[in-house]
């Protein structure tokens, strides 16, 4: 025989249950989608030039470098001119450090050796890593090796992997080396030509130079009006971009400089992404 309910304990049960129920009934009718159904996949990238950490004021310092990270709460950081047990920023593992201060994991790969230890670009991620490697750049002049960070990740959502590529390319006059940087760049690209695919990084070059205008050859623009980045205590120009791939698969909903104006020579560039088009 079952126990009795008393009215008050019958009508508390009622009023629980009624939300739930009008909610399978929605489902059912095709009213409400269930919760996660075609929910937009977007992604929070952020780029930061960090100058080994030393601000404008002679200091060497990451945790600032992370609290400019932390505002923002990007699921994906592409980092250049980053240290690895150098001796002038104090022979700290900066992306190891940078991870632990963020949260994230840290990809690093060096371009060249450097006083005790190695420098080159670093990738911080949130997402699950899939596949990593570093491809050194064309160098057609006497001194610093360049390289590309290509780093596979599983995006969220039904997207699936997700390639994020990290470079910092020659700063020097003539063009020749950043065109056959970006010739190369397209190539790793195009191996997986439908693939989610997001450059991030310093690419040394104006918006309305010939650097640019090779990019825009593979790649589409998240700001089509310049955003200054350099110098950070007053940014005058931009010369750090957030570009993306295939051409029509991505939504920009917000594209901006951060305002840091000491930690490094450059002001980070954050972009909000949304996913539109399909992963192969």
């Amino acid at each position: 025989m079952r126990p009795r309910v008393s009215l008050p304990t019958f009508l508390a049960r009622m009023m629980r249950a009624v939300p739930a129920w009008i909610a399978a009934v929605a489902v059912s009718a095709g009213l409400t989608p269930p919760a996660g159904a075609d929910e937009p996949v977007r992604l929070r990238v952020l780029s930061y030039n960090i100058h080994h950490a030393r601000g404008l004021d002679d200091e060497v310092d990451l945790e600032r470098i992370a609290r400019a990270i932390n505002a923002v709460e990007p699921d994906v950081v592409a980092l250049q001119e980053v240290d690895r047990n150098v001796a002038r920023s104090g022979s700290v593992d900066q992306p190891a450090e940078l991870a632990r201060l963020t949260g994230t994991e840290a990809v690093f790969d060096r371009n060249i050796p450097l006083q005790g230890g190695e420098y080159g670009n670093a990738l911080l991620t949130r997402l699950p890593i899939l596949d990593r490697r570093n491809v050194h750049l064309p160098s057609f002049y006497e001194g610093e090796q360049r390289g590309c960070l290509v780093v596979d990740v599983q995006g969220p959502g039904n997207v699936g992997p997700i390639r994020v590529l990290a470079t910092h390319l020659d700063y020097r006059g003539p063009n020749d080396e950043r065109l056959a940087s970006a010739d190369l760049i397209a190539e790793i690209a195009s191996e997986h030509p439908d693939r989610p695919t997001i450059l991030m990084g310093d690419l040394n070059a104006l918006p309305d130079s010939p650097t640019l205008q090779r990019f825009d050859a593979n790649w589409t623009r998240t700001n089509t009006e310049p955003l200054p980045t350099y110098p950070s205590e007053g940014p005058t120009r931009q010369i750090d971009y957030i570009l993306v791939r295939p051409e029509g698969h991505w939504r920009v909903v917000e594209i901006r400089v951060l305002e840091e104006p000491v930690a490094s020579d450059h002001s980070p560039i954050f972009a909000v992404l949304e996913w539109v088009g399909n992963a192969d």
